[in-house]
């Protein structure tokens, strides 16, 4: 399985809170099912959200700190 990656793609790390991901992308999970997401995604990096891989904005009412 081969991927490439768009040029325009950003990451942004966020104070406290997700990965804002800013592009064209793939994401691939652990069975190999893959879903694709274009514009702006939010990723966890709280661990708490049920959404994962996504944001869900659990950090904000825990006062997740980075």
């Amino acid at each position: 399985m081969e991927h490439t990656l768009e040029q325009n793609n950003k990451i942004v790390v966020l104070e406290n809170g997700p990965y804002l991901m800013e592009g064209k992308f793939t994401f691939i999970d652990h069975t190999g099912s893959e879903t694709s997401k274009e514009g702006k995604v939010a990723l966890c990096r709280c661990g708490l959200s049920a959404s994962k891989p996504f944001c869900d904005g659990t950090h904000r009412r825990n006062e997740w700190k980075s």
